[in-house]
């Protein structure tokens, strides 16, 4: 038998190992041997990939229903000096640079060239759909895709999904530096996203249908659309309570709530913890928005290293009485759920090929491994994964490219 030791119990026998045995015999004397370490530890992306190949097909048979923004994005570089035409310039690379342009036309004027690389789909809920759909998911999504016609940066999403569209999107400049991007948008038509507007686009009835049929449903940008909360509020009293009970997730996405004041911030997140009585909750923040809700909480200035980020998530999450809340900044994330916390280093590079969407890729990474009912270790390294791989190539990473993302990354 080797180094084995067997023992027989009610006619079953259990095989425990040489140290087990010898533990037994010795633990009356008071002498435990320590377990021997493992020569071979897996670290997280060694577990996640081993839970991956367990659930390759999974996410084809979930459904997730997206909403409510919808974007089209201008990704810009500002220009510092330029030498000739075209990209013969150099460029603002950093925030603080292109702040002390700024500053220095107060009392003046100035003028500031942006080069544009692409005009792409963008808005929280499109980008987050669309990581949904390439990692092998089913969609219907929701949103501001264009009042008489779909537009055409959404073209692609409509063939692979069922859309039905409220009204024209919105439109962002998004001026991308090496430590952060500022989104300009101009958000007029967001106006018309409301309750009733959705209704009377999709009927009441194909409405409970299509949420019934979800396994996930993800409700972002609550910023940059004025009457979300009272979306929000209609489908806790209007359309859950309709609806068969069954296991689902529900994923919010604030978006930035810098522009909202602290009481509106504190009534939407009263309302997602009410959506906590009909499946699971999950909060995704990035680091500015975790500090924004940590502060309206009326939480004191907490560092932003791991230990901090774990509480930050544990702390908000009981508040809010959810079942879980995850913090991504760019180079690590954290999350918490009634089990406690975990946190993964990010794959970060300084040199991104593109930024804007960033988020929205980590959350439809976590909201998929979610769906495959992976540990929370594992849904933050599917979204960092997520992120990392379509911030190096602008592309949402299918289901293999994930797995090859995760074996390639050192």
């Amino acid at each position: 038998m080797g180094d084995k030791r067997w023992r027989v119990c009610a006619g079953r026998s259990t095989e425990i190992t040489a140290i087990s045995a010898a533990n037994l015999i010795a633990g009356a004397r008071g002498e435990i041997f320590p377990a021997l370490p493992n020569p071979h530890p897996m670290d997280f992306k060694t577990r996640t990939l081993d839970a991956l190949r367990t659930h390759e097909t999974t996410l084809s048979g979930k459904r997730s229903v997206v909403g409510f923004d919808g974007f089209v994005d201008t990704i810009v570089t500002p220009v510092a000096l330029r030498t000739a035409q075209g990209e013969a310039f150099t460029p603002i690379t950093t925030i603080t640079e292109f702040g002390h342009r700024i500053l220095g036309a107060a009392g003046k004027s100035t003028n500031i060239e942006f080069y544009p690389r692409m005009d792409k789909l963008g808005g929280n809920g499109p980008i987050m759909a669309n990581a949904l759909l390439a990692a092998g998911g089913r969609m219907a999504y929701i949103g501001a895709l264009g009042r008489t016609a779909i537009h055409p940066v959404f073209q692609e999403l409509a063939g692979k999904a069922e859309v039905v569209s409220l009204c024209d999107p919105a439109s962002t400049t998004a001026v991308e530096f090496t430590d952060g991007k500022l989104m300009l948008g101009q958000m007029r038509s967001l106006d018309e996203v409301t309750f009733d507007r959705i209704v009377e686009k999709m009927g009441e009835a194909a409405l409970l249908k299509s949420v019934a049929d979800a396994d996930l449903v993800a409700l972002v940008n609550w910023t940059m659309i004025p009457n979300m909360t009272a979306i929000f509020t209609a489908f806790v009293e209007k359309v859950l309570p309709a609806l068969p009970a069954r296991e689902r997730l529900f994923f919010f996405d604030l978006a930035d709530p810098e522009k909202r004041s602290q009481a509106d911030l504190l009534g939407a997140l009263e309302v997602i913890g009410k959506f906590e009585a009909f499946g699971r909750v999950t909060l995704g923040l990035n680091l500015k928005e975790a500090q924004q809700v940590w502060a309206a909480l009326d939480y004191p200035v907490i560092k932003e290293d791991e230990a901090g980020l774990r509480k930050m998530a544990a702390d908000i999450r009981a508040r809010l009485g959810v079942a879980t809340v995850v913090i991504h900044p760019k180079e690590s994330a954290a999350c918490a759920t009634a089990d406690g916390t975990a946190w993964v280093p990010g794959p970060y590079t300084e040199k991104p090929l593109i930024t804007t969407g960033a988020g929205d890729h980590f959350n439809a990474g976590f909201s998929n491994g979610q769906l495959l009912g992976l540990s929370a270790e594992g849904c933050l390294a599917l979204g960092v994964s997520t992120s990392g791989h379509y911030v190096r190539t602008g592309r949402s990473p299918s289901f293999a490219d994930l797995q090859q993302f995760l074996r390639g990354w050192k």
